[in-house]
């Protein structure tokens, strides 16, 4: 298909839900507020308006654009099909399932709201994780370098590592002083194991030979490790902080659900007490750009720093 062609489909897209809003009839009154009408147009001219700016500007870009275009046409089908199957034919029954109006009706009475808890979530998130992930690599150089410490510290962490963090948090609530330090040590705690077996296992497979090349040419111990060891382990903490985020989403989420007063967590939680689902749905959309916004910014980061490995993992 041409490049022209597919920057068409994501126009059927959206016509299939304006169409839908239109004529498809439905016995709800708040489907009656142009919430989704307003925003299918504005995304329909945001794109627009790119792709004819990166075509003008003659960018490879552009090309892009073309070949993620059905992307955009999946996505307006999908909202049309949802709305059809709970709006118009409710064969999906609420209130557990709730439409995109109500959906997008919060962002719009409560976005202020979901913007703090968000904020709330984030600062609890990268406490605990930097924590860990400090923790977790500081453990590594230990267990890696010296044999010694390999001995004593790596028995721990095959015993307790494994251990989802969040089992421990019936004990952390009862040990730690407050609820915000107890979310944060289960986070850190789950990005620690990651981090410490990426960097041990980063620091034993540097290969022999060079470690004989620098010692040849007068390095001594201190050298080889911070100039040999410890940059060769970059990329394997890295694959460890990739999975030390993931663990960490899901401590997040589930300590806040358990006691801390803020954040999307307890949004979601309070939420639900409610019954008050189409927050529900509003906060998990949140959850998902804002974890999705993260690790994309570590593989921004990855490729940054590690310009070699550039692309070698995509997301």
């Amino acid at each position: 298909m041409k490049p022209l062609t597919r920057l068409l489909l994501p126009y059927l897209g959206a016509a299939a839900v304006i169409v839908n809003y239109y004529f498809v009839p439905d016995d709800s009154i708040l489907s009656k507020k142009p919430y989704l009408l307003v925003v299918t147009v504005a995304i329909a001219a945001v794109y627009t308006a790119y792709w004819l700016i990166v075509r003008a500007a003659k960018s490879p870009k552009f090309e892009k654009i073309a070949y993620d275009a059905p992307k955009l046409l999946a996505l307006f089908l999908a909202v049309a099909v949802w709305d059809i199957l709970i709006l118009k034919t409710h064969v999906l029954p609420g209130p557990f399932f709730q439409d995109i109006t109500r959906i997008l009706g919060v962002y719009i009475e409560d976005g202020l709201q979901l913007v703090i808890h968000a904020l709330y979530s984030l600062r609890l998130l990268f406490t605990g994780y930097f924590i860990g992930l400090g923790a977790g690599f500081l453990t590594g150089v230990f267990a890696g370098w010296f044999a010694r410490a390999r001995y004593w510290i790596m028995p721990i962490v095959k015993l307790i590592g494994p251990i989802p963090a969040t089992v421990w948090l019936p004990l952390i609530i009862i040990i730690m002083p407050t609820l915000f330090a107890g979310s944060v040590f289960t986070i850190a705690f789950g990005v620690w194991f990651p981090a410490t077996l990426m960097t041990a296992t980063g620091i034993m497979s540097v290969p022999s030979k060079y470690y004989e090349v620098a010692q040849t040419l007068g390095a001594d111990n201190r050298w080889l490790l911070f100039h040999v060891a410890l940059p060769s382990s970059i990329p394997n903490l890295f694959m460890g902080a990739f999975m030390g985020m993931g663990i960490s989403c899901v401590a997040l989420i589930t300590a806040e659900m358990l006691g801390v007063k803020a954040g999307l967590g307890y949004f979601i939680n309070l939420s639900t007490a409610w019954a008050e689902y189409n927050k529900v749905f509003a906060a998990i959309v949140v959850i998902i750009i804002v974890f999705s916004g993260v690790i994309a910014l570590l593989f921004k980061a990855n490729s940054k720093l590690l310009k070699w490995q550039k692309d070698s993992i995509q997301w």
